[in-house]
């Protein structure tokens, strides 16, 4: 089993960071048949922006730029998919969103056109999200957050695409909780991650 983690925050000391270092040591823990690669987006320097040239892509009119293409390789050889974050204004970050509005493109993670139905083409990938929120557990329960980020990310983006979502967690109070708290807890879900890679069909 083949994961990619890729990771989207400006800071390597971070606290995303270093719960994605947790999960790599929790799939380091799980034996040598499982295999990984991270992906540091701010680090690789990804750009993120939805260009003239990615709309074309989107219509059907041009293939993807290389960079897109190496991103999507690097999806293609994966088993499953990690995404660890940071939550900014209660959604995955504007470098995150942009590498799925290039890379889960039109042709390569789905097939839209007006004149037939969706066909859905990552059903193949198994996703995990892990999401650092700074606001606690009752904040994002009394609002809703969870549920709306759910439905957006969720079911929005990688439903759509047919990939299915087996763990979505988020990792809350993180500006106000204790660090090694929170760390305890991306170690936990890395070992979760890597039950649910054993065992996918749970």
């Amino acid at each position: 089993m083949h994961t990619l983690i890729v990771v989207a925050h400006p800071e390597p000391e971070s606290l995303t960071h270093a719960v994605a270092s947790q999960i790599v040591r929790g799939i380091n823990m799980a034996g040598q048949q499982h295999t990984f690669e991270v992906a540091d987006l701010a680090q690789e320097g990804f750009d993120p922006r939805f260009t003239p040239g990615d709309l074309s892509v989107h219509r059907r009119k041009a293939l993807p730029s290389a960079d897109v293409r190496v991103e999507q390789a690097r999806i293609e050889r994966a088993d499953a998919l990690v995404l660890v974050y940071p939550v900014y204004w209660w959604a995955m970050p504007a470098l995150l969103k942009g590498w799925i509005d290039r890379v889960f493109s039109n042709g390569w993670a789905f097939d839209f056109s007006p004149q037939s139905a969706l066909i859905k083409k990552l059903s193949h990938l198994s996703v995990h999200l892990v999401g650092i929120g700074g606001a606690d557990t009752a904040t994002y329960t009394r609002h809703g957050y969870s549920a709306a980020m759910k439905a957006q990310i969720d079911h929005g983006i990688f439903d759509y695409c047919g990939a299915q979502v087996l763990t979505s967690k988020l990792l809350l109070d993180s500006e106000a909780a204790d660090s090694a708290k929170v760390l305890q807890a991306g170690e936990q879900l890395g070992h979760e991650i890597c039950a649910a890679m054993r065992n996918p069909a749970s």
